[in-house]
């Protein structure tokens, strides 16, 4: 675990606005949100409950995890699987998310709600967890791998996926890769803490974001564990009763191609890729001996999730919020009470110098958001000499001029000759095109810095064209701005779900 002064570093509460100088006179990102869709709160009341013993086993101790072990309670839920060094920004968005939620409905139900998040270490896409993106010291986008899965090794769920020597290299890439900042060292420390070759990447990442958000109160379930795989395997089970569009169970099987889909066949079920047969007798059987190789589907999780925990609502993302729907007749299957899914908060951080780009060009965010070079294109084109853009205008209007003059006395005379007139007019207007082309890439070739500063300002807000938050990963804006950041996005996260 994390020691405790570090532990201290990067998660103390700070007042922080926001936008402002962070500790050390540094100045944080402004966080601009991007909603999801409209916050609705539940109004269907739901009954405070005790959390089984083997569920707060399987969670991380802190004053979440107390929370939920201290009588009835309520609980706001969001999950996501394992990801190298917690995985992209809205990792860290839904945890935020969650916390702000109970915050607010505990306020006006008067009931004890607790955060949750649902560490998915049942997940096997190893090519999503294995690697993380981050800006290096030059403002440039840099990923670390920490290695390759064979193409055909077993697809072992993420529990049993250990980091591996390979993680030291990882680390090691992040330190050289970042800038050397009074943060540094504390944010390696809290991510060598929980990332060691012996510890697998599902209880790597619970650890990191327990050590970072188990003092605001997140609980951290590792849903992985025997205990909690113990009191799903009922729910589990009654899975296999039914088979979803796609002609397979919302139940996966631990089998000898790693973790697979189970199809009923007659009176028993077998597996997609192994094609393996098991009887019902055989899955309750591991279900009771070995219930860490049985796992929901992404419909069939949540309902487990409420299930086992007393669930108003699951923040979600947008993919999330689309699928989610599919799952209710499970929930009437097995007898749960559905939890309300609720958008999580979703938004983007723009640093100083992308701030500074911006406002000298007069750009908003989604000008960032195109193909590059299109927005550089312009930005040059823009600042041609005035009597080039002009004389280009001027020839335009010319050109078309002139050939609709052109098309109307030729076309009184023999209307055949329309589309001979108006071929000429776009060779014509395609050759002006082609010289303003050449002239604003001559320009361009001479204003590299402009291009570099555009290239980097699109890959610190939307890198490959992709939303920021679904790829930079928080270490290397806490290495930069420290824990102020966090505060920051803890109260802009507050102030969306009007927590108080």
């Amino acid at each position: 675990m994390v020691r405790a002064s570090v532990r201290r570093g990067v998660s103390r509460a700070l007042s922080v606005p926001r936008r402002g100088a962070g500790e050390g006179g540094h100045v944080i990102p402004r966080i601009v949100p991007t909603p999801i869709a409209p916050l609705t709160l539940p109004t269907q009341p739901l009954e405070p409950r005790r959390v089984a013993p083997e569920v707060l086993a399987s969670t991380l101790p802190g004053p979440g995890r107390d929370k939920l072990a201290d009588g009835a309670v309520l609980a706001v839920t969001t999950g996501q699987q394992p990801g190298l060094f917690t995985g992209p920004l809205y990792t860290i968005y839904k945890a935020l998310s969650v916390i702000a939620l109970a915050q607010r409905l505990e306020r006006e139900l008067g009931a004890p709600v607790v955060p949750v998040f649902w560490v998915a270490g049942d997940d096997h896409d190893f090519a999503e967890a294995n690697h993380t993106t981050f800006l290096n010291a030059q403002g440039d986008l840099a990923d670390i791998v920490l290695r390759e899965r064979p193409a055909d090794a077993p697809l072992a769920p993420l529990a049993r996926e250990r980091c591996g020597v390979e993680i030291r290299g990882a680390l090691d890439q992040l330190k050289s890769g970042t800038p050397d900042t009074e943060f540094k060292a504390d944010v390696v420390r809290w991510l060598e803490s929980a990332y060691r070759p012996d510890v697998t990447l599902a209880d790597a990442c619970a650890e990191a974001l327990q050590a970072l958000l188990a003092p605001r109160g997140l609980a951290v379930l590792r849903a992985h564990d025997r205990g909690a795989k113990q009191a799903a395997a009922p729910w589990v089970i009654g899975g296999l009763g039914t088979t979803l569009p796609d002609g397979y169970t919302p139940v996966f099987v631990e089998a000898g191609q790693g973790r697979d889909r189970l199809q009923a066949s007659g009176d028993a079920f077998v597996t997609r890729r192994s094609r393996e047969r098991f009887t019902r007798a055989d899955l309750e059987r591991l279900a009771r001996e070995a219930p860490e190789r049985l796992s929901p589907n992404v419909l069939l999780r949540p309902v487990i999730e409420a299930a086992l925990l007393p669930t108003l609502a699951y923040a979600a993302g947008p993919a999330e919020l689309k699928y989610l729907p599919d799952a209710a007749p499970l929930y009437d299957l097995l007898r749960v009470t559905r939890q309300a899914p609720l958008p999580r908060w979703s938004g983007v951080l723009v640093e100083g110098r992308v701030e500074k780009l911006m406002q000298r060009y007069g750009l908003g965010l989604e000008a960032l958001d195109g193909k590059p070079g299109e927005l550089e294109a312009r930005l040059v084109r823009e600042s041609l000499p005035p009597e080039a853009a002009e004389s280009f205008g001027a020839l335009r209007q010319e050109l078309e001029a002139r050939y609709a003059r052109l098309a109307s006395i030729v076309t009184a005379v023999d209307p055949t000759l329309e589309r001979t007139v108006q071929s000429a007019r776009n060779a014509a207007l395609a050759g002006t095109q082609e010289i303003e082309r050449k002239l604003v890439a001559s320009v361009k070739r001479e204003s590299e810095t402009l291009v570099r500063q555009i290239a980097r300002a699109r890959a610190a807000v939307y890198p490959r064209g992709e939303p920021q938050e679904r790829v930079l990963t928080l270490a290397s804006f806490l290495i930069r701005y420290g824990p102020s950041l966090l505060d920051a996005l803890g109260d802009e996260v507050a102030r969306w779900a009007d927590a108080p």
